[in-house]
């Protein structure tokens, strides 16, 4: 599996980055037997339409993946509905959009459009929630429920790994603060990917994001193998809180940036 950051910044778009979106794809047989590429967006923040186009063509992506419904995490769903249904090429596919709520009704605030639009020519609506499993080709998404202001779950996805034969496991937290069930959901993954949108000593707000000493605890508690910190408001120090990371996490923690890819 291999996944690319669309955009970190969290809580909204920052000065050199979307909001949070990630791109998570995988090499797979499709029903007819031939290899194939696919491709899932998790989150889809203020900006990463027009970053997504950077890596991929609309047209190739399978589903979307949302783990909340808060305006920085699905912004710009309506950016890609615009895209797929006015393409000049015609109109493409209809994909899944996965979601903790009503999705449908979400996408129609954004995009302030009347009560009978349903978008149904390029979204399929799909709740999910807590115990929940989505497959996309190759790859197993399970949701696990977090700890913040609305609905919202981590997802723990396994599928095949792009440094060898055999399975892979990736985790993101959401939005989130530190508790038993993003533990239960990073458990022994091999790369973890974390929000971090508080720092230690300046943010004392609970239930609601990770500082870099919750994000690190979590890793460490759950055995992941790396831990990748994500979601950093603009007034965040990306330095100062992976330093309160390493202070408790034993493995290697990273800051992202927009455009890294990661294999696992």
């Amino acid at each position: 599996m291999r996944l690319t950051v669309i955009g970190c910044s969290g809580s909204m778009s920052g000065r050199f980055s979307a909001a949070s979106a990630y791109l998570l794809q995988a090499d797979g047989e499709d029903e007819d037997g031939r290899l194939r590429t696919y491709s899932a967006v998790l989150d889809f923040g203020p900006g990463a339409m027009g970053q997504l186009l950077n890596y991929l063509d609309p047209a190739d992506l399978d589903a979307m993946v949302l783990s909340h419904l808060h305006t920085d995490h699905c912004a710009d769903i309506i950016g890609m509905q615009v895209y797929r249904r006015w393409f000049p090429g015609g109109p493409l596919a209809r994909i899944p959009v996965y979601s903790p709520g009503d999705g449908q009704y979400r996408t129609r605030q954004l995009g302030g459009d009347p009560d009978e639009e349903t978008y149904e020519g390029e979204f399929e609506f799909k709740q999910i929630g807590p115990g929940d499993v989505v497959e996309i080709g190759p790859m197993k998404l399970e949701a696990f429920a977090a700890d913040h202001t609305v609905p919202c779950v981590g997802m723990r996805v396994s599928g095949p790994s792009d440094l060898g034969p055999g399975k892979a496991t990736l985790g993101y937290t959401g939005d989130t603060d530190l508790c038993d069930t993003e533990v239960e959901m990073a458990r022994g993954v091999d790369l973890l990917l974390s929000e971090c949108a508080f720092e230690d000593g300046r943010d004392s707000v609970r239930g609601v994001h990770m500082t870099g000493s919750r994000a690190g605890e979590l890793a460490q508690r759950a055995g992941a193998a790396r831990l990748l910190l994500t979601h950093l408001q603009p007034w965040t120090d990306p330095e100062a809180v992976r330093r309160s990371a390493e202070r408790v996490y034993e493995g290697p923690v990273r800051a992202v940036l927009p455009g890294e890819e990661h294999r696992v």
